[in-house]
């Protein structure tokens, strides 16, 4: 029994394990091994992305069944590993130029990789715990990994801090939860939602506080408050993580809870994601508006496309959780591609985030301009580019599931947070000349930023069939 526990936690197991092995190696080694490592780790990510995507399709489970490895964990598990390695692969010309090198910050990385595949596959409230700070506990730390800067250390306190709260919340729910439903396995409270008569008050609270404290880890207003500074003060390369495998991973923790365990409660949790995809859509495409800071712009940004996610989660059907896996898998190229452009945003060795600093840009680099175009018409959803497929599913879902009011506002959203997106194309090609940038492009930054943007353009014929792929998988997750 043990043994099968184990070949289903493999993946996690075989990167706690290499995560120990690097710490090891770092702190003994005769000589600087900081490079070594990282790029170790990047291979590491990569290879078990390609180990988990090509597991066998069946469903299994370990422990109890408080650990369940099935279609939609492994579609998400290969987009937090590889959503991770592109952000650490692009992070190091950045560590090196900064002396920021250390051996520690892959290692911190890999930790908090594994937190997040177990919070994809938990299917126990304290299993869900125990991959969400495991995850937390690693991105603090990282958040403040420039200890030389006073804004990097803010942003790790006040990411701490009010993570704290958020698993204070998360905590209060799980226990009101255990309290009415007598257990905290997803499959027990699933049976006693699915009892005849109205749900029990107290584990109506005890999801309230539940989406609370996820609500956090995805950043959804009104719960968003630390992301425009954390974005900002931290590192960019902790940025540019931050903005990919943490946000696949929390979304997808929050889908396995609401159909796995609340399943049976869908108008009930229906509501509260409605009012979280509202008001992040809203706060997102307005408050990025007057943002001259692009870091705390992008930051704007993934609130209000997180808000977009939860439309399509809130429809309560397989569509919506289909829909959510696209729109995150497009969400992570776009991010990985945006970011790598930012890494090399430099006047004179010095990093740069101010916008202005992007005026007729296109002159200087016309390549890199063109590209960091195609991402930002992506972002904003025009099409025929690949990102206005995602929002046209994950609005689909939401008028298949009666919730048309809120595919209105996701499209009045969406206009409106165009203006920003365009506002620096506008910028690049039209803006007042300005003595910007002249930071060179490493060769593997310049091939993700690319990459991205052809992906965006040639992906419109059948999104490489990631459509296929989602549907399999939220199949798995939802009766």
């Amino acid at each position: 029994m043990l043994n099968q526990d184990l070949s289903v936690v493999a993946p996690e197991l075989v990167l706690a394990l290499l995560a120990m092995a690097g710490l090891m190696w770092g702190a003994y080694a005769r000589s600087d091994v900081s490079r070594m490592v990282h790029w170790a780790t990047v291979f590491v990510l990569v290879a078990v992305g390609f180990w988990v995507g090509f597991q066998p399709s069946e469903t299994t489970t370990a422990f109890g069944d408080s650990f369940i490895n099935d279609g939609f964990a492994r579609f998400s598990k290969v987009m937090v590993l590889w959503g991770a390695a592109a952000a650490l692969a692009m992070s190091l010309e950045y560590l090196i130029r900064t002396e920021l090198l250390k051996y520690e910050f892959p290692v911190l990385i890999l930790l908090a990789t594994v937190g997040m595949m177990v919070m994809v596959s938990a299917n126990d409230l304290i299993v869900l715990y125990l991959g969400l700070e495991l995850q937390s506990l690693a991105l603090y730390v990282v958040a403040a990994f420039r200890r030389d800067s006073v804004r990097s250390t803010e942003a790790g306190l006040k990411y701490f801090v009010l993570g704290s709260l958020s698993s204070g919340l998360l905590l209060y729910g799980a226990s009101l939860v255990y309290g009415y439903g007598g257990t905290t396995a997803f499959a027990g409270i699933a049976l006693v939602v699915a009892q005849p008569g109205p749900l029990p008050l107290g584990l109506v609270f005890g999801l309230v506080f539940l989406s609370a404290g996820i609500a956090f880890k995805v950043s959804a207003a009104p719960f968003h408050m630390w992301t425009p500074d954390v974005y900002e003060g931290s590192p960019t390369p902790v940025t540019a993580f931050f903005a990919t495998a943490p946000k696949v991973a929390a979304s997808a923790m929050f889908a396995r809870v609401l159909f796995s365990a609340f399943g049976g409660a869908v108008p009930e949790w229906q509501q509260i994601l409605a009012f979280l995809s509202l008001a992040s859509m809203a706060l997102g495409s307005v408050a990025a508006i007057g943002q001259t800071n692009i870091k705390r712009l992008m930051a704007y940004s993934s609130i209000g496309h997180m808000g977009y996610a939860l439309m399509g989660l809130a429809s309560g059907t397989v569509l919506g959780v289909e829909s959510l896996l696209i729109y995150l898998a497009i969400y992570v190229v776009m991010s990985v591609g945006v970011f790598a452009f930012i890494l090399n945003m430099e006047k004179d060795g010095q990093p740069v985030t101010e916008i202005a600093s992007l005026g007729l840009y296109s002159r200087v680099e016309p390549a890199r301009a063109a590209a960091l175009a195609v991402l930002m018409f992506s972002l904003a959803g025009i099409p025929p580019l690949v990102g206005f497929f995602g929002k046209f599913y994950v609005l689909k879902a939401a008028i298949d599931a009666g919730l048309v009011w809120l595919a209105v506002a996701g499209m009045i959203a969406s206009v409106v947070g165009a203006y920003y997106y365009l506002r620096i194309v506008y910028l690049m090609y039209f803006g007042q000349p300005v003595d910007g940038l002249n930071g060179r492009m490493p060769t593997l930054h310049w091939g993700l930023l690319g990459l991205s943007a052809i992906i965006m353009v040639v992906g419109i014929v059948n999104l490489f069939g990631v459509e296929t792929l989602a549907a399999s998988a939220a199949a798995t997750l939802v009766p």
